[in-house]
């Protein structure tokens, strides 16, 4: 008998290595939607542990988070940092091809 999974259950495993939570997030931001790059740092959540994991480690409380990971969360860059930095993440910048000619 094949063995399935759904793709919500893939993601969420292959999400708790940090180099493919980090990859991920970087793809999502690439996109430029903050409400898109919102959903893929809530896989990264709740892969590693969920909402009262990462309220412990940052010190915010578990309805901060849940505002600020919602569709209509906008986020201070403080609160992004605090999340990331628990997962070993930053946030960073890369020039673009034009800034470069």
């Amino acid at each position: 008998m094949i063995s399935t999974m759904s793709h919500h259950d893939w993601m969420i495993d292959y999400l708790k290595d940090p180099k493919n939570a980090t990859s991920h997030l970087n793809a999502e931001a690439e996109e430029g939607e903050l409400r898109y790059l919102l959903m893929a740092l809530r896989d990264v959540v709740e892969a590693q542990g969920g909402i009262r994991a990462l309220a412990k480690k940052t010190g915010l409380s578990r309805t901060t988070l849940y505002k600020t990971l919602s569709e209509t969360g906008n986020p201070e860059f403080r609160t992004l940092e605090a999340i990331l930095a628990v997962y070993g993440i930053k946030i960073g910048f890369i020039p673009t091809a034009k800034a470069r000619a």
